[in-house]
């Protein structure tokens, strides 16, 4: 039976679609380049660093003090402005003086009425001791005098009873001269206690700083130790605390010892730049639940940049590290056998290298084993390489 009409004509082009497929299709895979991945790279570089530890700390005031007033009464004045800077000894507060003054001039007179007679008292003690000295005698030459029957038996024991008489009278007396002593001292300390309260009318700074709010105005009544009347933060010098790993103690005694640790704290956006501080204190034990030991720096702060309850940002610098091979801090990778780095070989191609890092400084890691400088690593693009990859440096 011949061949249909439409027959031989799609052989053919199925012959010829197949010979299209094979031929092309070969010349493709053997002139197709390379894929490259574009990646940022960096070079390994010896450096000078500087091994720091970084803290956002608060400030704290040295000392913080709360003015209450020790005795009540009127607020008379307010002798400072809110938030202004006091020195010790200023006056702050005026409390009505008045009822003290009275106090103190009702007990002076009291101190007066007492002296008096406390010297009435001694007066009268002198007079019995001598009357008793008199009768005394006169007791001795009685019975002398009756022994050798000049005076009867009866004038002598006369004589004697009248001795006795005057050494009782003596006693009397000096119990009299005991309670009005008794009663001036009592009248001195209250008049000493009176005179301390009206002293406590004026209140004065007791140390260095700047004041508070102070809620309470002229014509308030105060309560003896009850309002808080102002408080005062010494700002000049400050603290801060800051915790360390305890794996750095041994580092931090050593400094502490050769002379100290310094320390940098600053505000961000301050353009004065860091204020330098020293470290002034090591906890005496390490906090076993965190594995850190807290420290305490102080800073000058004599143009009071720093204010208690701000949050500052701190360096402490440990050690200074010279020929440090360090690279940029986003090449470091971690994975489960620990950290490593993509490394670019001279035919561009990478290789993973586990690497042992150090400690940081701003942007930088120190790499302390694995790393030779002036190799080159991948610092962007990790996410599209892989071993053996060849990559080309972007621009």
């Amino acid at each position: 039976m011949p061949p249909s009409s439409n027959a031989l004509p799609l052989a053919l082009s199925a012959v010829v679609l197949s010979n299209m497929a094979c031929a092309p299709a070969a010349k493709t895979i053997a002139a197709a380049p390379e894929n490259t991945v574009l990646v940022k790279v960096a070079a390994a570089e010896l450096r000078h660093l500087p091994v720091e530890i970084k803290a956002a700390v608060k400030v704290e005031a040295i000392a913080s003090v709360v003015v209450r007033s020790q005795v009540g009464g009127v607020l008379r004045k307010v002798h400072f402005q809110e938030g202004a800077l006091v020195t010790e000894g200023a006056l702050l507060f005026e409390i009505d003086p008045r009822p003290f003054e009275m106090a103190v001039r009702q007990l002076e007179a009291a101190l007066s009425r007492d002296n008096a007679m406390l010297a009435q008292a001694e007066a009268s003690l002198l007079r019995a001791k001598s009357q008793e000295t008199h009768a005394a005698g006169q007791r001795e030459r009685y019975e002398k005098l009756a022994a050798e029957g000049i005076f009867s038996r009866e004038q002598a024991e006369q004589a004697a009873l009248e001795a006795r008489t005057r050494a009782s009278t003596v006693q009397v007396e000096q119990a009299a001269v005991d309670t009005a002593r008794s009663s001036a001292l009592a009248a001195r300390s209250a008049l000493d206690n009176a005179r301390l309260n009206l002293s406590y009318c004026l209140l004065r700074a007791p140390l260095t700083g700047r004041t508070g709010s102070v809620p309470w105005k002229p014509g308030n009544l105060v309560k003896a130790a009850d309002m808080e009347l102002v408080t005062i933060h010494q700002v000049a010098p400050v603290y801060v605390n800051f915790a360390v790993p305890e794996s750095r103690l041994a580092i931090l005694r050593q400094r502490m010892s050769n002379g100290g640790l310094l320390v940098r704290a600053e505000v961000s956006g301050d353009v004065r730049g860091p204020a330098p501080g020293s470290v002034t204190y090591i906890e005496n034990a390490v906090d076993s639940s965190t594995g850190t030991i807290r420290i305490k720096a102080s800073f000058s702060n004599d143009d009071q940049r720093f204010w208690p309850g701000q949050f500052v940002d701190l360096r402490l610098l440990l050690e200074e590290r010279g020929n440090a091979v360090v690279v940029p801090g986003t090449a470091l990778q971690t994975g489960q056998a620990g950290n490593f780095l993509y490394v670019v070989k001279s035919d561009d191609r990478v290789e993973v290298r586990t690497v042992r890092p150090g400690p940081r400084s701003d942007r930088y890691i120190c790499i302390e084993q694995g790393l030779a400088a002036g190799e080159r690593v991948v610092t962007e693009g990790h996410l599209r390489i892989a071993p053996g990859v060849k990559v080309r440096a972007a621009l």
